[in-house]
Formats: C-alpha cells, structure tokens, sequence
C-alpha cells in the first residue's frame, strides 16, 4: 500500500497539511517499555492496517526490551502528507510503512531532520484487480486482460473504479492513470473498510467490480484477484511531469527516523536499521486482523513471542 500505500488522496495523501493542534489531538500511547526514564519517540501511524500493525511489534518489542532506551512510544494517527509535514517541524521521530517510491516527494521535503533508514519488506505489487472468477468463460469480464480493455467493460464494472482512502497518495495516481489511458470510470474513494466491504459484497453476488489494491493486504489471503495487465512499464515521472497512462510500481516499505534519534535513543535507531518482516507473514497476520478481528496487539504479541531469533536479529542481542 497501499502500501501504500502514495497512500496521501494510495493511492498508497493528497492533503493540506493540518494545525500542529490538530496533530497533537491526535496523539495517543500505543506502547510503553519497561525503562520509565527511556526516550519518549512520537511514531506516525498511516490509516492502513500494515502499518497499525508494524507498529504494534515495534511497540512490543520496545516494552519487552529496556535496553534499547525507550520509555513510551507514542503514536500520531495520519495520513502521509501530514505525517512528513510534522517530522519537517520536528513532531515526528519514525514514521513505518513509508511506500516507497510513492512517497518519495514527500520524503525528499523533509530531509535532512529526517531520512529513510531501511527497508522493512519489498516487492510489493500494486493495480487494480478484478475478481478471477469473473474473466472465466461466459462471464461479464471474460477476455478483459489489460487497464485499456475497460472503457469496453465500463458497462459491467457499474463505470467505477473502486479506490481507497482518499488520502492516500495512491488515489492521486490512479486519477492521473484514469485520466491517462482515457477511461471512462468514475473513481469512488472511501475509507479502506468501505472498499474492501463493498468488495466483499460484490464477491458475495457474483458481480464484477474494479478495485485498486496493494500489497500486502488480507484480501489475497481471502479472495482470489486478478491483477490488470499494464502496456506501460511504471515511470519516475509518470505521475509528475508525464501523462499517468503507466503501471503503479511495486514499491517498498521503509521505515524512516529523525537523525537525533541516534543520540536520544541509539539502541532502537539501530534496531530500526535492521528492522525486516517477510511479505507473507505481514499477510498472514492481517488476515488476522482483519478477517478474523483478533487484536492487532495480540497479533503482534504472538508474532514477537514465536520469534525470538528474529527479535533478537533486531534487537542486536548476542
């Protein structure tokens, strides 16, 4: 995601930037170490699932692990546009599930305070997918393969793209791609949860639909999708200084850190940097999440405690 998610309007933030009292209404504890003296860091939360849940194991593993120096994380629930303006004025510390290349603009405005540390997972794919069983034989999409078959399918789609949450960065490049390739398809934004309802209920009835999505996400745990093929390799200047008619690029998250945590914090600057989740299990765990609506702090719990090599990979222990 969408990935970013880029995630500001995933597409995977297009917002104006809000009031630094709007950021602080937001702010809420999502973990607390065992060091009550240790470093506050204020971590930025994106409104997708990964990302809650990545900070969940941060934050577990922070409350199980003094020794990296951290007292509290703090979470500032945002979306991405305003998340990177806040770490510019120095109200954000680490921001996780940074979709990369989506949200490279945003990221390059707000160095040198702040800069990407590494990569938590990448390769991750995004589109827009349909419903494979409805390319089958005798069915409404049979013979759609590609983004430039829709307008002739516009009819069956109910003449809608189904994207995401508007602040994502995503829903401005599918505009563009939309926009781009000269389809006929009204983009309907919603919060994520509308989306994948509203998927859900079409899968239900057997009907077509059209749906932007990235990975990872629970829905390819759930459903079986078929992603649109693309005649136009994804480009750096696609969705800036070129017309938007290209693939969105498989993109990486990265978790980014304010360069005076090394100082504050050093231990968990480190850890950052050694930070990595496979794609499959982020998936396996947002199925949990969100389809079968267990706790994402139990989930990240459960993920930290069947792991220990891998914590103490992070962690940096002997």
């Amino acid at each position: 995601m969408s990935r970013g998610r880029q995630h500001p309007t995933r597409a995977s933030g297009r917002v104006a930037c809000p009031a630094l009292a709007l950021i602080a209404a937001l702010l809420t504890v999502t973990g607390c170490a065992g060091a009550a003296d240790g470093h506050t860091v204020r971590l930025a939360q994106f409104p997708w699932s990964a990302a809650k849940l990545t900070n969940a194991i941060l934050a577990e593993v922070v409350a199980t692990h003094p020794e990296l120096g951290v007292g509290e994380l703090e979470t500032i629930q945002v979306g991405p546009a305003t998340a990177w303006a806040g770490a510019r004025r120095g109200d954000v510390d680490v921001l996780t599930e940074v979709a990369m290349p989506n949200q490279s603009e945003l990221a390059a405005q707000a160095e040198p305070r702040i800069e990407l540390v590494h990569p938590t997972y990448d390769g991750a794919e995004q589109g827009w997918y349909v419903p494979t069983a409805m390319l089958g034989p005798g069915q409404p999409l049979e013979g759609l393969r590609s983004v430039t078959q829709l307008n002739d399918y516009a009819a069956a789609l109910d003449n809608r793209l189904v994207d995401s949450d508007p602040s994502f960065i995503t829903t401005e490049q599918n505009a563009k791609r939309l926009a781009g390739y000269g389809l006929d398809l009204e983009q309907v934004t919603s919060s994520e949860a509308a989306q994948i309802a509203e998927l859900r209920r079409a899968q239900e009835r057997g009907t077509p639909i059209l749906v932007y999505l990235y990975r990872p996400h629970y829905v390819f745990e759930e459903f079986e999708l078929t992603r649109l093929e693309e005649p136009n390799p994804a480009r750096d200047d696609c969705f800036t200084t070129g017309d938007g008619a290209c693939a969105m690029p498989a993109y990486s998250a990265w978790t980014a850190a304010a360069g005076d945590l090394n100082a504050t914090a050093p231990r968990f600057a480190e850890l950052l940097g050694r930070f990595e989740l496979p794609l499959a299990d982020v998936e396996q765990m947002l199925q949990r999440v969100d389809v079968d609506n267990a706790d994402v702090e139990t989930v990240a719990r459960d993920y930290v405690a069947a792991r220990p090599d891998l914590v103490r990979e992070w962690v940096g222990a002997p």
